[in-house]
């Protein structure tokens, strides 16, 4: 299967799928918290410019706008963008700089434009490695020397811990995909059963690191998103109460860089830096 059909089967599934409310729910609420509170923690100060390729309905653009940054949100699935304008349009004094459809590989944004660029879902859509690296090239064709491009990969292992804890291990429709899974982790869904995801690429961390390499990325920082938060059982009455919540971040963040726990989490995130001027001329002395 060609990237380019996998693609439209990406825009079929998000079309079903109800994108704009999943990060209010379940454990997403921790990949939400997490994914933002390691965006800000290396974030240049607002007004900075900041590109969110496959940015979705706008969770982390918006909230991104609102703090004053210029944020300008790209995805291919159509009902994705209208979501975002709409969320855009309900904070009217902070609202997106831009919402379009288009294609992580190749972004409309010219030379050296950006402070920042978002990948949150690219990573893990665009199956075929080249398109990966296509996608981290464009990153950096955009990024101002010294600017930053966040990646999120979905753990190699995730569908056997998933299917463990969500129990559905033993069902015989996902044994071929979990099989594949961990055999090369090219995850393909060909049930129709919206559970089981769409076409997608789970990394090794190694792999995600490497692939910020290749594209030219220096001082690459891994780290987990969820750890293994996600694994928590009754997760909505640990999240619901203040002191609970608090504990498991702080767990979360204690071990979000142990190598041995990366691949337990649900998604891993790559931080990489587009070398300065200064850099550059260094590495090549």
């Amino acid at each position: 299967m060609s990237n380019d059909d996998s693609i439209q089967k990406i825009v079929r599934h998000y079309g079903d799928a109800d994108e704009a409310s999943r990060l209010g729910t379940g454990w997403f609420q921790l990949e939400q918290a997490r994914t933002q509170e390691l965006i800000l923690r290396h974030l240049p100060p607002s007004p900075a410019t900041v590109v969110d390729a496959g940015g979705g309905a706008g969770a982390h653009a918006c909230w991104l706008a609102d703090r004053g940054y210029q944020v300008h949100l790209l995805d291919p699935v159509p009902k994705h963008v209208e979501q975002a304008r709409a969320a855009s349009s309900r904070q009217p004094e902070h609202p997106l700089a831009s919402a379009e459809v288009g294609d992580a590989r190749d972004l409309p944004h010219g030379d050296v434009s950006a402070d920042a660029v978002l990948l949150l879902g690219p990573l893990y859509h665009l199956v075929e490695k080249e398109d990966r690296l296509a996608c981290l090239r464009e990153a950096h064709r955009v990024l101002r020397p010294g600017g930053l491009v966040w990646g999120a990969g979905i753990s190699h292992f995730a569908s056997l811990f998933d299917s463990l804890s969500g129990g559905f291990f033993n069902d015989g429709a996902f044994a071929p995909i979990l099989a594949r899974d961990l055999k090369d982790g090219q995850h393909r869904n060909s049930t129709g059963n919206p559970l089981y995801f769409t076409d997608a690429f789970f990394h090794r961390p190694d792999e995600l690191a490497d692939e910020f390499l290749n594209a030219g990325f220096h001082d690459v920082e891994l780290v987990a998103i969820e750890g293994p938060g996600w694994l928590a059982r009754d997760f909505d009455s640990l999240w619901n109460d203040p002191q609970q919540r608090a504990r498991l971040l702080a767990a979360v963040r204690k071990v979000e860089s142990e190598p041995s726990v990366l691949g337990a989490s649900s998604h891993f995130m790559a931080i990489g830096r587009k070398p300065s001027s200064k850099q550059k001329a260094s590495s090549s002395a």
